[in-house]
């Protein structure tokens, strides 16, 4: 099996992994410089690093490496030791590097409007890939977006094609409330790995309270985040855009303060305390 391809083959669907590559032998070690180990998701291999404990351990490390999305460098000391030794390892110092899988991370912005275009275009300076769904055929174009992996111009058939995996990052900005709450109720039932939505807090909650009275449980907006974007005082479309941007990389590289703008229950419960819960958007 040919690992690049295999690699290749795991990003296009959705899929993360592990690369562990041997990048320094010294001694009596049975493998070579550059042999290499695939670790899916799923926990099966390809390719081999030389087999025993070592390869168990390496295992275990991509595992972890995959999960943090960040890299690893492992140094064995085997010098014949009893612990590292299944019939295969003599004595020596083995290295390997062991690096995440990851497939390309992709926006889905619902809504076509000036924020949209301006988000598009630093996200996918930012290495995300863009979908773009809009119900009006005069926003959603390629030439409006022309970075669009996919355009959608129906909500529907949206919901249907695409399924989100751990590497889609939803993005909801419509033209207004109704839309706002239509795609929040499909994309709180997906699997993606982000979804946000623009407005204040009000509406938000609004929102949340609308979908509650049709059958949503509170549990689920938990993971909603909104408002969406940083804090960075943005008004003008470029700047809120530099603000979900930010908010979006944030997630992907796991960072500490990417939880700060959830609405979480007491939030709720104080805004319904001060009368500040309203229907307005």
């Amino acid at each position: 099996m040919d690992l690049f391809e295999e690699i290749v083959k795991m990003r296009r669907g959705g899929q993360r992994g592990a690369l562990a590559t041997i990048v320094h032998t010294n001694g009596s070690i049975p493998s070579y410089e550059s042999s290499r180990m695939l670790v899916r998701e799923d926990g099966s291999i390809a390719g081999t690093i030389g087999g025993g404990c070592v390869e168990a351990e390496v295992w275990a490390a991509a595992r972890e490496v995959m999960q943090k999305e960040a890299p690893r460098k492992m140094v064995f000391h085997l010098n014949n030791e009893a612990s590292y030794d299944n019939g295969l390892i003599c004595g020596g110092t083995l290295e390997i590097f062991v690096e995440p899988i990851l497939p390309q991370p992709v926006v889905y912005l619902f809504g076509g409007g000036h924020v949209s275009m301006a988000v598009a275009k630093a996200a996918h300076a930012a290495g995300f890939g863009i979908v773009v769904v809009d119900d009006r055929e005069a926003f959603a174009n390629k030439e409006r977006f022309p970075m669009a992996q996919e355009v959608h111009i129906s909500y529907e058939e949206a919901f249907e094609k695409i399924r989100p995996n751990a590497a889609g990052y939803l993005v909801i900005v419509t033209r207004g409330h109704k839309e706002d709450m239509r795609v929040l109720a499909w994309a709180v039932r997906t699997e993606a790995r982000y979804v946000g939505m623009i407005g204040s807090k009000r509406k938000v909650m609004s929102v949340y309270k609308a979908l509650e009275n049709e059958g949503y449980k509170r549990e689920e907006f938990e993971r909603v985040y909104a408002p969406m974007g940083l804090d960075i005082g943005a008004l003008s479309p470029e700047e809120i855009a530099v603000s979900i941007t930010a908010e979006l990389v944030a997630v992907r590289r796991n960072a500490a303060n990417a939880e700060h703008k959830k609405l979480n229950m007491e939030t709720r419960a104080a805004m319904q305390s001060t009368g500040k819960l309203t229907a307005e958007r």
